[in-house]
């Protein structure tokens, strides 16, 4: 039996990402924006594990269908593991994510090539319509590029640069960057434990 399955967003670039990534379940991969839900869930949270349950528990509520949220973001060593959970907000509301981007390489015009070092981090939590929930973790590492290369994606994929491909995340496509994500592998986790929850 195919359940409904709830993305706990409105980026349009990460629900397509998911429909390929959860495409071997049983579920029918819905958005917030297909449930016509403007309803902004908090994210208050000092980690990405925080941030993600609270949304996943509110939409869950609300809609009352099982639900997906997580919660992602770059932590770059020479900034202190910032802009972390403040990732999609880092600058200011209202900013693109160009403007995000460019912002970063700003900061980070002084950092020598030998400490650029970050990391793409992404925390999935699943609520069921009863409660509970299933949490997982992925991450990746790469460097920050000293400027923007690939046109896919979306973020800060552009600079991000993966030393043992050679190219930026932006320039991957999507099959190969869904398997070597932050988000592909707390996706693939996560998959694992909602199937045994479906078939319970």
């Amino acid at each position: 039996m195919r359940r409904t399955l709830l993305i706990a967003t409105h980026n349009a670039g990460k629900v397509a990402e998911y429909r390929q990534l959860l495409a071997d379940l049983p579920v029918e991969v819905t958005s917030l924006s297909d449930q016509g839900i403007s309803f902004e869930a908090p994210e208050t949270g000092d980690s990405f594990a925080a941030n993600a349950c609270q949304k996943a528990t509110a939409y869950a509520a609300l809609s009352g269908l099982w639900t997906w949220a997580d919660d992602s973001g770059l932590e770059v060593d020479a900034l202190g593991k910032m802009p972390g959970v403040l990732s999609a907000r880092y600058g200011g509301n209202g900013l693109s994510d160009r403007d995000r981007t460019l912002r970063l390489l700003k900061e980070m015009e002084d950092v020598p090539d030998e400490s650029r070092g970050a990391r793409f981090r992404c925390v999935v939590c699943i609520v069921g319509p009863q409660g509970g929930n299933i949490v997982t973790v992925g991450f990746v590492e790469g460097v920050i590029a000293r400027q923007p290369a690939g046109e896919h994606g979306f973020g800060y994929d552009p600079v991000f640069w993966l030393p043992k491909l050679d190219m930026t995340m932006a320039q991957l496509p999507a099959s190969v960057k869904n398997r070597i994500s932050h988000r592909g592998m707390a996706a693939r986790a996560a998959k694992v434990e909602l199937s045994k929850q479906l078939d319970s």
